[in-house]
């Protein structure tokens, strides 16, 4: 597809996405729409930067008319800054649609007017049992980035939200990766689904090499210049800088000659950076390219793209914001290349660093990171994420003994703990009611007390209080630290739980490992 209105999709939404510089439909887009458009339920096996938000809105918002009366779409998000994010992405798609957009919990007004309206399931549900809201006109709901749900207040708070929806509600589930938790959940609720970009066989992709990429605060063109100077000390000739847009080209452009980095069109021998966008057109425009390294000022939407501005040179680096990360690392392992952080960490140092290193760098590769990636990318706006790095190592080796060997969960090797920890369960006066999230629990927990998050178990928010699993040797700490502080506006009462009378007690019990 060359353009939106191939798809048959309303002038005003193309001229709105137009105006935000989507004119030319992604891979995932071309597959998502028609299918949408449809009234299909569809999972979204993809996250930030593969053009995912256009991908589910145009199609819902086309079908679904601003005439409809309440909430229409209902947009299930991790967080209340996602649910910001994206309803003000939305709203920049509407202003000729009259769709009214909101987000719950958040400073946006009249949520019981929108036809579109975004929340945490905690939210969602306050809203709904409080009567400021109501889901019974809800025609599509949309579960977006389903493993950091997951992560943060559990899959079975979407399954309360989906009591209150009426049946044939149309349901769209993004996701990256998909969990095994998100994976049943879309096997027991999503009837006759399709799931686009299809699953990939990493071996049956031949391996092309590395590409190097670098995480950055949003937006990226303020580290471009300092890229480019290490770039042309490590000896480029030229450097390719690849946009998704004309206008953003130009504005890069703009910047980077303000900062001495005269920017040009490729193949431009007088200028050290070229801009380029059709990474195919400029391909065939230039003889050589020797000396040219090739930076993706943008993340690629999809394989092609990645391989086509990189397979170009041997040291090209991808600029990524955290939560593109995930995507990133998809599109690369489909296209078989390696990724490398850049600049690579020092091999130098103190053993004590070294040892760091190994630590993060296994974790980096072991572990499912993409759901923290995405619940930080807050403070990514707020701060460098190097900082926000050195701040979560900090906290680590505050809680953890530097000779203390190294477990499975901290790095995933296999040196297993000696033993299984004895769980507590503790009764919290604050509930769903009160706006209380898992994610309000745990920072209490592990910020009044002291303790580390290793020690948290299985969070269950009910109507009017909550239940938290810690274990036996920090629950009289967590209880003397929660007793008496204010979560929500509450004052909190903490004690251990007691079993109610004429009921068994089951005992303690180790929570299930968290995907």
């Amino acid at each position: 597809m060359d353009s939106f209105e191939d798809f048959g999709v309303a002038p005003e939404l193309v001229e709105a996405l137009t105006s935000e510089g989507i004119e030319v439909p992604t891979p995932l887009q071309e597959d998502a729409i028609p299918l949408l458009r449809n009234g299909n339920n569809l999972v979204l096996a993809a996250g930030a930067g593969s053009g995912l938000l256009a991908a589910w809105a145009v199609p819902l918002l086309d079908r679904i008319t601003a005439e409809e009366a309440g909430t229409c779409i209902l947009v299930i998000t991790g967080d209340r800054s996602s649910a910001v994010r994206q309803a003000e992405s939305i709203a920049r798609l509407t202003r000729d649609t009259a769709h009214v957009v909101a987000a719950l919990g958040t400073s946006w007004a009249l949520p019981e007017r929108a036809h579109v309206l975004l929340g945490t399931p905690s939210d969602v549900l306050a809203a709904v049992r409080a009567g400021t809201v109501s889901l019974d006109t809800v025609q599509a709901l949309v579960v977006d980035q389903a493993q950091t749900i997951e992560q943060l207040e559990g899959m079975e708070s979407i399954e309360q939200v989906l009591q209150f929806l009426p049946e044939g509600t149309q349901r769209i589930v993004s996701a990256l990766p998909v969990t095994p938790a998100v994976a049943d959940f879309v096997e027991r609720h999503l009837r006759r689904t399709v799931t686009v970009p299809t699953a990939h066989d990493p071996s049956r992709t031949p391996s092309r090499g590395s590409v190097r990429y670098r995480v950055v605060t949003d937006p990226a063109d303020e580290r471009l210049a300092e890229l480019m100077g290490q770039l042309f000390e490590e000896g480029a000739r030229h450097v390719l800088v690849f946009c998704r847009t004309e206008d953003r080209a130009a504005d890069i452009g703009d910047r980077l000659t303000l900062r001495g980095f005269v920017a040009g069109a490729p193949g431009d021998p007088d200028a050290p950076v070229w801009l380029g966008v059709n990474a195919l057109a400029v391909r065939s425009t230039l003889e050589s390219w020797e000396g040219v390294v090739a930076v993706s000022a943008d993340v690629p939407a999809d394989p092609d793209t990645l391989d086509r501005r990189h397979g170009i040179s041997a040291h090209g680096v991808v600029m990524a914001s955290a939560r593109e990360v995930p995507h990133l690392k998809d599109v690369a392992l489909r296209t078989g290349y390696a990724l490398v952080a850049y600049p690579a960490p020092s091999a130098r140092g103190h053993d004590s660093v070294r040892e760091l290193h190994a630590t993060l760098e296994s974790a980096i590769e072991s572990e499912d990171i993409g759901p923290y990636l995405f619940a930080l990318s807050p403070l990514f706006e707020r701060y460098d994420p190097a900082e926000v790095a050195a701040a979560a190592v900090a906290l680590l080796r505050t809680s953890t003994p530097p000779n203390r060997p190294v477990t499975q969960t901290q790095t995933g090797a296999a040196t297993a703990p000696a033993s299984a920890p004895s769980w507590a369960k503790l009764f919290i006066s604050v509930g769903s009611r009160d706006g209380l999230v898992p994610g309000d629990l745990l920072g209490a927990v592990t910020g009044e007390a002291g303790v580390a998050g290793d020690t948290v178990g299985r969070i269950d928010i009910k109507e009017s209080h909550a239940l938290i699993e810690v274990h036996d040797t920090v629950a009289q700490k967590v209880i003397k630290a929660l007793n008496g502080i204010t979560i929500r506006g509450r004052s909190v009462r903490a004690d251990f739980d007691r079993p109610r009378r004429n009921t068994p007690s089951t005992g303690r019990r180790k929570p299930p490992p968290r995907s």
